[in-house]
C-alpha cells in the first residue's frame, strides 16, 4: 500500500507492544478523505491502542503512518491540532450553557479570539442548537446533549474527526439523528473515523476494518464483509459477521 493524496489516514505495518504483549500486530489500512470509516472490534481487540497511536498520544513500536498529512511518529502535536475527538465520556459542563461550553473549548483548542463568534455561529447552525444556546446544558431536551460535544470537537475545523463509541447509551431515534449529522459532515469533506458496538449503525460506514487480537480480520464495505464472513447465508447481517469474525480461533 502506498500513501495517496486522497487518503486522510494511512498506516503500514503499524505495531504496538507493551513488554512481551503485542496489542497491535503490524496492521495496514487507509482512510479516504471525506469517508465514513468504521473501525470495529471486541473489547481488548486493539482498537483503543490503534486510535491512541493515530491521535499522537502514544508512539508506535514499529511501522509508519500519517493522519491529515502528518507523520504519527515525528509530528504528534501537529496531528492533535488537525483532528477532532469525541468519545462517550466527552466532558461537558452541565452548569454552563451550550454557548459557554463552546467558548470554553475554543480556548482549549487555541482558536484565535477574532474567530470565536464565527466558529460558534457555524457550530450552532450545524448542530441545530441555536434556540437552546442559552439554556443550561443539563436542561437540554433529549438528543441535544449528544450534539453539543460533537459541535465542540468541530470548533477548530479539523480535517479528521475521531468518534469513539459516540452513541453509547443513546436511544435508537437519537442515534439515527446523530448519524444523519455524521453523513452531513462527510459530505462537507470531513473524514470520520468511528468505533461502535452497534452493528445497525456500523452499516452507515462506507468501509470497515475489523480487528481481533491485534490483527485485521476483515476489510471492505459492510456488504463485502458480510458475504465473506457468512457465505451461503443470505439473511446474515453485520452483527452475524462480527460475531463470526470475533470468535474465530484460526486467525
Amino acid at each position: 500500500m502506498t500513501l495517496s493524496n486522497s487518503n486522510s489516514i494511512f498506516v503500514e505495518n503499524l505495531e504496538k507492544k507493551f513488554g512481551d504483549f503485542t496489542a497491535v500486530n503490524k496492521i495496514t489500512f487507509s482512510v479516504k478523505k471525506g469517508e465514513i470509516f468504521g473501525f470495529l472490534g471486541a473489547n481488548g481487540s486493539g482498537k483503543s491502542t490503534t486510535i491512541r497511536m493515530l491521535c499522537g498520544i502514544i508512539t508506535p513500536t514499529s511501522g509508519t503512518g500519517s493522519v491529515a498529512g502528518h507523520d504519527i511518529v515525528t509530528e504528534p502535536e501537529e496531528i492533535k491540532h488537525s483532528i477532532g475527538y469525541m468519545s462517550q465520556k466527552f466532558s461537558l459542563y452541565e452548569d454552563l450553557t451550550p454557548y459557554e461550553n463552546l467558548r470554553f473549548y475554543l480556548g482549549v483548542y487555541s482558536v484565535p479570539p477574532s474567530e470565536w463568534e464565527e466558529r460558534i455561529d457555524w457550530v450552532l447552525n450545524i448542530t441545530r442548537l441555536r434556540e437552546e444556546k442559552n439554556r443550561l446544558t443539563k436542561e437540554l431536551p433529549p438528543g441535544r446533549p449528544q450534539r453539543l460535544p460533537l459541535g465542540c470537537s468541530l470548533l477548530h475545523k479539523p480535517d479528521v474527526l475521531f468518534l469513539d463509541e459516540p452513541t453509547s447509551g443513546v436511544d435508537p431515534i437519537t442515534r439515527q439523528h446523530f448519524w444523519n449529522f455524521i453523513q452531513q459532515l462527510a459530505r462537507e469533506g470531513i473524514t470520520v473515523f468511528v468505533t461502535t458496538h452497534y452493528m445497525d449503525e456500523a452499516r452507515f460506514c462506507q468501509r470497515i476494518v475489523m480487528i481481533n487480537e491485534g490483527s485485521i480480520v476483515a476489510s471492505g464495505s459492510p456488504a463485502e464483509i458480510i458475504a465473506a464472513a457468512c457465505p451461503g447465508k443470505p439473511q446474515a447481517d453485520l452483527n452475524d459477521a462480527f460475531i463470526t469474525l470475533m470468535t474465530r480461533t484460526d486467525n
